[in-house]
């Protein structure tokens, strides 16, 4: 009997060769300086290199003040709107947002309530995978890594698709309006299958109800009971509106910018971008989150002396505690000094959520680190701007209030994003032909040919 092929693993010799490739391939930091380099797209005070146009989001984290650069309170706009007053707008009205600012992001101005009820009704029509899809696709070998299983649904529902590769402008806003409505779909029940497969739990597989929002049907599929409360949709609906795009100049957009210039299909260019969001350093961070303030519970014997947390915090700084990276997770941002205005809505809702949960004191210690954590790394690290908490600071905490499983924490990210991708790549469609190109300098040394028996 044939045997059956194994993966590699790490051997000896797998060691050694990454070795030899670590040694060859090491450029010398100088070299940067040298040739001018902008290291991450980045300068020296960590703005971005200017790599494009759009009329998508924007981000203010400064302003100009006497010919002076000045940081100033952290402003997101979408489509020119100030997040502030989407979201004011929406809560007074009582309605859930997602569904209008995801209109508003696509289409470029904000739905009438005919246009809004149209839009609602072609997501829900969305809301259907092929036949046997979720036994066929998604219940087969199950992973932990729920990122990895959207990515491989993602590219596997271009084979049900017999117009994958056309990428006229209305096809590839039809699948994108498809994987905006499915996205939660594929998220819960990749889960479930994980959950059940993996773990032993039992198996639940709730259809989405046509008449509900986007979040309210996400807690109706994760849930057993499909029960939760208003509040609980309406925090998680939040969620999803800051959490659906952030300028056009973040890792996981910029990708769909690259992938989408290269005219490639629309499934590949969410792969791509699902692929650069599940990294740790963009948008998994809100787990990181939850996990140190774990840490902090179980090493500090009273979360509510603030000595103790300051402790907690320096040594968080000096590797001493938790994963010993040398981060406060939540803290500071690439772009955001003074403020991040998503974590600035999200707290007040979060302290509602708190309370209706019971989890009053863990609201207070993240209040007390969101106050301590600044002027910590501001006497332990020579820093160019400002810290403040950042959205994911916040999220996580949302996200174990609703009793979401670590492992959709990212997942639930994308289910938002998503929306920012397909609009980044309908604007990368429609305004630009060329592939893009960046330039690498080769610092290589040059070699004479040998023959194989001379090496």
């Amino acid at each position: 009997m044939a045997m059956e092929p194994t993966m590699l693993s790490v051997t000896p010799e797998i060691e050694a060769l990454a070795a030899m490739c670590r040694e060859n391939t090491n450029i010398a930091p100088e070299l940067y300086q040298q040739f001018e380099v902008k290291r991450g797209l980045r300068d020296v005070n960590g703005v971005g290199v200017l790599a494009g146009l759009t009329n998508i989001s924007e981000i203010i984290s400064s302003r100009m003040e006497n010919g002076v650069k000045t940081p100033c309170a952290g402003e997101l706009r979408y489509r020119g709107y100030n997040i502030n007053d989407l979201v004011s707008g929406f809560l007074k009205d009582g309605r859930k947002g997602y569904e209008e600012t995801a209109y508003l992001l696509l289409f470029g101005r904000l739905p009438d309530r005919q246009e809004l009820a149209e839009f609602k009704s072609l997501l829900a029509r969305g809301r259907t995978l092929p036949t046997n899809f979720t036994r066929d696709v998604i219940m087969k070998a199950p992973s932990h890594d729920m990122m990895n299983s959207l990515s491989r649904s993602v590219l596997t529902l271009a084979s049900y698709d017999d117009r994958a590769d056309d990428i006229s402008l209305p096809n590839v806003l039809r699948q994108c309006l498809m994987l905006i409505s499915v996205f939660p779909m594929l998220a819960v029940y990749s889960y479930h299958a994980y959950n059940h497969y993996e773990n032993g739990g039992s198996l639940y597989i709730h259809y989405p109800d046509d008449t509900l929002s986007t979040a309210s049907n996400f807690l109706r599929m994760l849930r057993p009971d499909m029960q939760y409360t208003p509040l609980e949709a309406k925090v998680l609906d939040l969620a999803l509106v800051l959490h659906m795009e952030h300028g056009g100049g973040n890792n996981s957009s910029f990708t769909t910018h690259v992938v989408t210039s290269s005219g490639t299909d629309t499934y590949s260019a969410v792969a791509a971008a699902l692929g650069s969001l599940k990294g740790p350093k963009h948008g998994g961070a809100n787990i990181k989150v939850v996990q140190m303030f774990d840490d902090l519970k179980r090493s500090v014997s009273d979360p509510t002396d603030e000595d103790a947390v300051r402790d907690y915090l320096k040594k968080l700084l000096h590797r001493e505690a938790f994963d010993r990276k040398g981060l406060i997770y939540g803290m500071g941002h690439a772009v955001y000094s003074v403020s991040d205005p998503r974590a600035q809505i999200f707290k007040s809702f979060v302290h509602q959520l708190a309370d209706e949960k019971g989890r009053d004191d863990d609201f207070q210690l993240y209040t007390m680190v969101e106050r301590l954590a600044p002027a910590v790394i501001a006497d332990e690290r020579r820093i160019y701007k400002g810290v403040s908490a950042n959205v994911d600071f916040y999220s996580g905490f949302v996200y174990s209030m609703l009793d979401l499983p670590l492992e959709l924490y990212t997942p639930m990210f994308a289910v938002a994003r998503i929306v920012g991708w397909s609009a980044h790549r309908l604007e990368e469609l429609i305004n630009v032909d060329k592939i893009i190109r960046p330039a690498y300098r080769s610092v290589s040394e040059k070699h004479p040919y040998q023959p194989l028996d001379a090496r």
